[in-house]
């Protein structure tokens, strides 16, 4: 039996359609397993919420402030970078996620201080885990891939 060339056409597409589909439920269940949740992050709404409630200390760059690794006068560390020139991305996602959820000190313990406060009550643990995969986002490849193996050796 032949084909028309218009069949096959349609084969061909409808076979890239359904292997790109493939690639995109991987990938999505690659990133929910990373973060943790049940659904894939939205990013849209981790953008949202990083300019209401981060932005304002670690920057609407994720530039962080000043001499972020200096202490201030009341002995406690300035918001560090998110971006690539800081530490965010040498940390696994469970860090990541505790420290946001619940604040440095309270993960840290033994009486540090710090300004970071936990946004548990603030935000669910989804709206967490969309303001992390946003802030990831915006990491270059590289810093994506060591952070994705930190992880992945955490576990």
């Amino acid at each position: 039996m032949t084909r028309r060339p218009r069949q096959s056409l349609i084969l061909i597409v409808a076979g890239l359609v359904l292997a790109g589909a493939g690639v995109w439920i991987l990938t999505g269940d690659a990133v929910m397993e990373r973060l943790g949740g049940s659904r894939p992050p939205d990013l849209a709404r981790g953008e949202t919420i990083y300019a209401e409630a981060c932005a304002s200390c670690h920057g609407t760059d994720l530039e962080g402030q000043p001499d972020w690794r200096r202490r201030l006068p009341n002995g406690r560390l300035p918001a560090p970078p998110h971006d690539e020139t800081g530490h965010t991305w040498h940390h696994a996602d469970a860090l990541l996620f505790a420290i946001t959820k619940h604040g440095t000190a309270a993960v840290v313990g033994g009486g540090y201080e710090s300004d970071m406060p936990g946004f548990g009550d603030t935000y669910s643990d989804d709206e967490i885990r969309d303001v992390l995969a946003w802030i990831k986002a915006q990491w270059p490849e590289r810093e994506q891939r060591h952070q994705a193996e930190i992880t992945r050796q955490s576990r």
